[in-house]
């Protein structure tokens, strides 16, 4: 069965940083687009950022440009999201998700996510 797993999530103060990390349970992952989504206290699930297969192709929605970073290793089958000077907005359940097909937060939800992970709660407190 295929299991994406997060990791690295805590609390953490305003400004300063985590790394999640979601390692996939099989080797076909390397193969996918990877992202990372969020839903916060009382808010709907949203797309943060995504990255392609070969890693060469990332997109980030607005709030996070400049302080997040998402990358992968292919080698070791693990993506990872390097968030930095982080605000109490972005406080969240933190989810890794792969897809078949390259997707944006525009048309994620027309054609779906392959597999999901569990996620992992991210804290920030002001």
């Amino acid at each position: 069965q295929v299991q994406l797993v997060e990791s690295g999530g805590g609390l953490v103060q305003a400004g300063g940083s985590l790394r999640l990390s979601c390692a996939a349970s099989e080797r076909t992952l390397s193969s996918y687009a990877k992202g990372w989504f969020r839903q916060g206290p009382g808010k709907e699930r949203e797309f943060v950022t995504a990255i392609s297969w070969s890693g060469n192709l990332t997109y980030y929605i607005d709030s996070v440009k400049g302080r997040f970073t998402i990358s992968r290793d292919n080698a070791k089958n693990t993506v990872y999201l390097q968030m930095n000077s982080l605000k109490p907005e972005d406080t969240a359940v933190y989810y890794c998700a792969a897809s078949v097909s390259w997707f944006t937060k525009d048309d994620y939800e027309t054609y779906g996510m392959d597999y999901w992970g569990k996620g992992t709660l991210v804290t920030v407190s002001s």
